[in-house]
């Protein structure tokens, strides 16, 4: 038998300004390599296949990026789109999907040798007009699911291994709100909730018992009640759901909601530095970790999730973008651009771990997330 090299440790950071991501070890806290030639990384993201050997960069030029993590270099590389906001990995493995902004629909890709397997237009209304895409996530029985932008609608797609085809039949949920903007799916696979730029709210659909169709949830929440700037919106993936909670990062507002996701009801809010744009909980559920927009990025918050307290506060630079947990909880790593480094802190004594150099860094991805819903 050949030699099995891990993967369980490894993961990557978008150099957003260079097109270029760093190969890490998160368990030695070193860097492995560099993989240049990646194209605009300015909004980027990444999903990893099952064995957790690949990893899938999607660029906002539109390209689709396949890493081997193991040989430290691109796999294949292609220009799927002109404007690319996200992906997601389907139930079995076998299909990467692709959603875009220009010209707007998903594409589907098979997961070996990026082969198409479907083009899927955004095509809503009488006048057959084309919409972006947002939101898409991977779903429970092989499906993917999105939000039509421009269309105000979430359609379910559902993959058929057998055909290597989409099924025939797109389920499309109509005017469920003005412009949803970005989604998450809960990770138990049950909830897909897209957030809403037209209006006040959110729209909440229930996967075990599609045929309620669409509710709508928080009226209160959408771009908040004050008027706030807003510099940057937060992602809606960087909810946090711990316990029987949700800890959303509210639109406008400088406070986290509390959420009871049994009712989808209001339960506390959380008073906050600044305009927060990911709230993220620990894999234990026992802390939150809270970013800000511009102009006030050079802060971090630390939430506890029993006591709804800030039991810590950081500035440790300008430019904070990201934050990721390693699997266990014992540590999170922080992006902080305008310092050209990564941050390492431990997540028991809050105190500062290692700091590793890196171009401009934005985003953190360890490939423990290829066995999570909706990452």
């Amino acid at each position: 038998m050949p030699d099995i090299l891990p993967t369980g440790d490894l993961g990557v950071i978008i150099e957003r300004m260079d097109g270029s991501v760093l190969i890490i070890n998160n368990s030695s806290l070193s860097v492995l390599c560099r993989v240049e030639g990646l194209g605009d990384l300015s909004h980027a993201s990444v999903v990893f296949s099952r064995d957790e050997r690949y990893a899938f960069v999607f660029g906002r030029d539109g390209g689709l990026t396949k890493i081997d993590l193991l040989k430290g270099k691109i796999s294949k590389r292609l220009m799927q789109s002109g404007n690319s906001i996200g992906g997601a990995i389907s139930q079995d493995g076998q299909y990467i999907a692709v959603s875009n902004y220009e010209p707007g629909g998903v594409n589907i890709f098979a997961i070996d040798d990026l082969s198409l397997v479907a083009k899927i237009p955004a095509i809503y209304g009488d006048s057959g007009l084309a919409s972006k895409t947002v939101g898409l996530v991977d779903a429970p029985n092989n499906e993917f699911i999105f939000s039509l932008y421009d269309g105000n609608e979430i359609w379910q797609l559902q993959m058929d291994k057998a055909t290597n085809k989409p099924k025939t039949e797109i389920k499309k949920y109509h005017n469920i709100g003005k412009a949803p903007y970005d989604a998450l799916i809960s990770s138990n696979g049950r909830y897909y909730i897209a957030g809403l730029f037209g209006e006040d709210g959110l729209s909440l659909l229930d996967l075990w018992h599609p045929e309620k169709g669409i509710k709508r949830i928080l009226n209160h929440y959408g771009k908040g009640q004050k008027k706030l700037p807003v510099y940057k919106m937060p992602h809606l993936e960087g909810w946090a759901i711990a316990g029987n909670h949700a800890f959303l990062p509210a639109v406008g507002l400088h406070e986290v909601l509390v959420v009871d996701i049994n009712s989808w009801q209001e339960v506390a809010r959380i008073k906050v530095h600044s305009q927060p744009v990911f709230a993220m909980a620990s894999p234990d559920d026992r802390q939150i970790w809270v970013n800000f927009a511009f102009p006030d990025n050079n802060t971090l918050q630390v939430i506890d999730s029993e006591s709804y307290k800030i039991i810590k506060q950081f500035q440790p630079g300008s430019g904070i973008l990201h934050m990721e947990f390693t699997p266990r909880s014992e540590q999170v790593w922080v992006s902080v651009r305008d310092n050209d480094e990564v941050i390492v802190y431990d997540t028991q004594t809050l105190e500062e771990v290692k700091r590793i150099k890196a171009k401009k860094p934005s985003g953190i991805f360890f490939t423990s997330r290829a066995h999570r819903i909706g990452l």
